[in-house]
C-alpha cells in the first residue's frame, strides 16, 4: 500500500524577503541554500570549455566546413528531435553543409548501426554527427571507417564497457570526466558544442555577417532537456528557464509555438510541464508511430508549422488508442501483482510481452504498469526482424540499466544489446530466451529489494494551511519553477471530504473536497479509472496527494487541486 512520505526541508537558510513562506518551504526541501541557487541567469553555466572533448570536436567540424558533407544521425524521441533540429539550424545559419538522417526504429532499431550507415554512405558524408546516441555504436561507426567517413559522437547516454573508436566523442558522462552536470540531456551536450563553435568561428572571423548566436535556439533545448526527464541540476534549470523565456516572448520555432496551441497552452504562460505533457508527447508519437522525420522538420520550418504539427497532433490521437488497448492487456496482466492477498505471487521485477503490441508504444506501457504495481517493469514487443525489444522503467532507488549491466555480465549473450539510464532503457532479446530472462531479470531485482521499498513511498512537501490553498500560492508555485526530474513540481498531502464525485470523460474523477472550516474546493483526479472497469466513486473523508492548478476557462482565472492519490485516512 502506498505510503506518504513528507520531504524534510532542511537548514535553514538566507533566500532573502520576497520568497513567499510556501515557496521557500519547498526551495529548501529541494536543497536550494542560497539565492545564488535560483540564479538562472546563463552566465550560472558551466563554462563551455570544460566538457571534455568540446575543443577536438569542433576542431573537427571546422575541418568539415569548407569542402565535407555532413550528416546528423538523431535518435527516435523527443530529445533526439531537438538535438537534430538544434544542429541543422545552428550548423546552415553558419555556413556549414549539412543534412540529418533519422532512423526509422522499425527498420535500423535504435543508434548508430552497421545499417544506418551504408544507408547514410548513400548521401555521401564526409563526417557524420551523431546527437543523443552513438555512444554504444562501435559497430557502426567501424562500418563508418571502413566506409572512409569520420563520426563525431554527442551523446549523454551511459557507457558500456568498449568505447566506439570515433574520431571525437563528447559524452559528460564517459569514465573520468570532470564536467560540472552529468545531467545534459542529449541536446544539452549538442548545445554545448555548438557554443564553442560559434565562439571559435567568431575568433576566427568566420561566422557570416548577423549569423545568430547558440542561445537563440535555447527553445529547443528547454523542450528536448523537459522531455527526456533528466534531472534538473543547476545546469539544466538553466538551460530550461532561459528556453522558457524565450518561448514565452515568442522567440521560438514556429513549430513548438504550433504545438503549444494546438494544446491549447499560452504562449507567454508556458510552463515546463506543459513542454513535458502538451509538446513532447506530440512530438514523440512521430517516433512511435511513423518516422521521426515529420517531427523534426516541423522544430526546421518556418512556413507551414502549422501543418506538420496537425499531423503530430493527429499521430497522437492515434497513438493514445494503440496505448489504451494496450494498457488494459497489460494492465490485466499483472493485476494480482497489486493485489494484497497474493503477495506470495508478487515479482520484484516485471517482464511483459503480447505478439500484438506496438514496437513504439511499450515504453508508455511500461510506464504506465510501474505506476501502477510501483516495481521496475520491462514490456516486450516483437521486432520485424522477429527479436524482442524491450522499454524499461524502473522506480527510486534501483538503476535499471545497472540491473541491466549486471544481468549481462552474469549471463554473456541473453541480451543482444541495451543501453539507457537509471530510470529508464531499452534492449534486444532473441524470443526463444524472453522466459529466462524474465526469472533472471526478477532475481536481480529482488538483490535491490531493500531499495525496492522507496517505490511505495509518495513523496509530498506536506500539508498546506487551508488559507494558502488558494490561487495566489499556485500562481507563486508556477512561477517558482522551472519543475522537473530531481527538482519535483511541489505536491502536498491533507484530509479532506470527498463531495459530489463524478466521472468525466471516461477516465477521469471531478470532485469538490472539503477542508478545515468548511472551505471547499474544486478538484479533478485525471486518468483516476485507469482500466475503465467500474469502480466506487470516492467519498468521504480521504487523505488527498494533490497539486495546486490554475484552471483558465473564459478568461476567467480559478484555482483547481490536482490530485494524484486518493488514500484512506
Amino acid at each position: 500500500m502506498l505510503r506518504v512520505v513528507r520531504r524534510e526541508a532542511g537548514a535553514d537558510a538566507d533566500l532573502g524577503t520576497q520568497v513567499h513562506p510556501v515557496l521557500r518551504r519547498i526551495y529548501l526541501a529541494r536543497g536550494v541554500r542560497s539565492p545564488g541557487d535560483l540564479d538562472t541567469s546563463l552566465e550560472r553555466l558551466a563554462p563551455v570549455g570544460t566538457l571534455e572533448g568540446i575543443a577536438a570536436a569542433v576542431q573537427l567540424l571546422l575541418e568539415h566546413r569548407a569542402e565535407g558533407r555532413i550528416l546528423v544521425i538523431g535518435d527516435f524521441d523527443a530529445d533526439g528531435a531537438t538535438s537534430t533540429a538544434l544542429m541543422m539550424r545552428a550548423l546552415r545559419a553558419w555556413g556549414f553543409p549539412v543534412d540529418f538522417l533519422v532512423p526509422n526504429r522499425f527498420e535500423f532499431g535504435y543508434g548508430l548501426t552497421p545499417e544506418i550507415v551504408r544507408l547514410a554512405a548513400n548521401r555521401a558524408p564526409t563526417l557524420i554527427v551523431t546527437v543523443d546516441n552513438g555512444i554504444s555504436s562501435a559497430a557502426g561507426v567501424a562500418e563508418a571507417r571502413s566506409l572512409g567517413v569520420d563520426v563525431l559522437i554527442t551523446d549523454h547516454h551511459l557507457p558500456g564497457a568498449e568505447l566506439p573508436e570515433a574520431r571525437v566523442i563528447v559524452n559528460p558522462n564517459l569514465p573520468g570526466s570532470r564536467f560540472a552536470s552529468r545531467a545534459l540531456a542529449g541536446v544539452g551536450v549538442a548545445f554545448y558544442v555548438l557554443a564553442a563553435l560559434k565562439r571559435r568561428l567568431d575568433e576566427l572571423g568566420l561566422a557570416p555577417p548577423g549569423a545568430p548566436g547558440v542561445a537563440e535556439y535555447l527553445d529547443l533545448v528547454a523542450l528536448g532537456t523537459v522531455a527526456d526527464l533528466v534531472p534538473l541540476d543547476a545546469n539544466n534549470r538553466v538551460l530550461v528557464s532561459q528556453g522558457l523565456r524565450r518561448i514565452r516572448a515568442g522567440r521560438c520555432a514556429a513549430g513548438i509555438r504550433a504545438l503549444l496551441e494546438l494544446a491549447g497552452r499560452r504562449l507567454e504562460t508556458v510552463t515546463s510541464q506543459d513542454l513535458a505533457f502538451a509538446v513532447a508527447p506530440r512530438l514523440n508519437a512521430a517516433g512511435r508511430l511513423d518516422d521521426m522525420t515529420v517531427g523534426i522538420q516541423c522544430l526546421l520550418v518556418d512556413a507551414g508549422a502549422q501543418i506538420l504539427a496537425a499531423r503530430l497532433d493527429e499521430l497522437n490521437r492515434e497513438r493514445r488508442t494503440i496505448e489504451a488497448k494496450m494498457q488494459l492487456e497489460a494492465l490485466a496482466a499483472v493485476r494480482v501483482l497489486s493485489d494484497p492477498g497474493r503477495r506470495a505471487t508478487q515479482r520484484s521485477g516485471v517482464c511483459l510481452f503480447d505478439e500484438s503490441w506496438h514496437q513504439g508504444v511499450v515504453g508508455l506501457v511500461a510506464s504506465r504498469v510501474k505506476e501502477r504495481v510501483r516495481r521496475p517493469v520491462i514490456a516486450f514487443a516483437l521486432a520485424a526482424d522477429g527479436q524482442l525489444r524491450g522499454s524499461a522503467r524502473s522506480v527510486p532507488g534501483v538503476h535499471i540499466r545497472d540491473v541491466l549491466a549486471r544481468l549481462d555480465a552474469r549471463h554473456p549473450g541473453m541480451i543482444e544489446r541495451f543501453g539507457g539510464h537509471a530510470m529508464a532503457a531499452g534492449l534486444t532479446l532473441q524470443r526463444s530466451r524472453l522466459d529466462v530472462f524474465a526469472r533472471r531479470f526478477d532475481e536481480e531485482v529482488m538483490t535491490w529489494s531493500d531499495k525496492c521499498a522507496l517505490a511505495d513511498a509518495v513523496e509530498t512537501d506536506g500539508e498546506l494551511a487551508v488559507d494558502d490553498i488558494a490561487l495566489e500560492t499556485a500562481q507563486v508555485l508556477r512561477g517558482g519553477g522551472p519543475w522537473g526530474q530531481a527538482f519535483p513540481e511541489p505536491c502536498f498531502d491533507g484530509v479532506f471530504t470527498i463531495r459530489n464525485a463524478r466521472v468525466v470523460g471516461e477516465r477521469h474523477v471531478k470532485m469538490w473536497v472539503e477542508a478545515s472550516r468548511g472551505r471547499t474546493f474544486d478538484a479533478i483526479a485525471f486518468n483516476f479509472i485507469e482500466d475503465g472497469a467500474s469502480m466506487t466513486l470516492p467519498e468521504g473523508a480521504r487523505r488527498l496527494v494533490y497539486r495546486l492548478d490554475i484552471n483558465e476557462y473564459q478568461g476567467e482565472r480559478r484555482l483547481q487541486l490536482l490530485v494524484d492519490h486518493v488514500l484512506p485516512v
